[in-house]
């Protein structure tokens, strides 16, 4: 079983935020990503690099997974995740991450990383890669007053 629980983002060092997931909209449509070895749908996001800020890591990974040049991008809050996690569900300790979110305003014509494509969507994904913890930060966004 999954535990996702949040926090205000002063509630946690930055140290221990090791990555950003972005729940990204374009043109008032969700974006959806597929990486090239799964069918599966997910919210653009990943590892943060030594010496990046989290903010750096989220742009970064926005930039790198949906190939956007022009966005704005806002934090949502500090959030963790306990137990079988990842796509081979292995078990983990509690780890960290920030959630933002991103209005992208312009893309490149091709993506150049491990995400096959990507998708604007009026609806939610119904296929997600992890769907014990997406779900839930699109709910915790949304409850923020985040989504609109």
């Amino acid at each position: 079983m999954i535990e996702v629980s949040f926090y205000e983002q002063t509630e946690i060092d930055d140290a221990l935020l090791s990555f950003a997931v972005i729940i990204a909209r374009a043109e008032g449509r969700w974006v959806f990503c597929r990486h090239r070895e799964r069918d599966t749908w997910e919210v653009p996001g990943g590892h943060r690099e030594p010496g990046e800020s989290i903010l750096e890591a989220a742009r970064r990974e926005l930039r790198e997974e949906t190939g956007a040049l022009d966005f704005y991008l806002e934090p949502v809050c500090a959030y963790s995740v306990r137990g079988k996690t990842g796509v081979n569900k292995e078990e983990s300790d509690e780890s960290f991450g920030m959630l933002f979110v991103a209005d992208i305003l312009a893309f490149e014509k091709e993506l150049h990383s491990e995400i096959q494509e990507i998708v604007l969507s009026d609806s939610l994904a119904d296929n997600w890669t992890y769907p014990e913890i997406q779900p839930r930060l699109l709910e915790e966004a949304a409850r923020r007053g985040y989504l609109r």
